[in-house]
């Protein structure tokens, strides 16, 4: 039996028999989906897709654009958000 924390179906399995013979069963945690626009639902492409542990390992630069509110929107969003708010002022 696999110890506690594999026992989910958070983890993805798959079948392999090793050199010794032997039907073993590997385990992998699942790739996450990829950050998406609070606006318009479309993926942003600046954003790597990892798991939150090696996120943190990045470097600042390589996790998001430098730019205002660039993990939540897309750039056309938050191009839009921005006229709306000079607008309403």
């Amino acid at each position: 039996m696999p110890r506690p924390g594999l026992r989910s179906r958070a983890q993805k399995r798959k079948k392999i028999r090793t050199p010794g013979n032997r039907n073993v069963v590997h385990y992998w945690r699942r790739k996450p989906k990829k950050s998406h626009c609070a606006i318009c639902k479309k993926p942003l492409p600046s954003i790597p897709k990892l798991r939150p542990s090696k996120m943190k390992k990045t470097d600042k630069i390589t996790r998001r654009p430098n730019r205002l509110e660039s993990g939540r929107y897309c750039g056309k969003c938050l191009q839009d958000l921005i006229k709306q708010s000079v607008w309403t002022q």
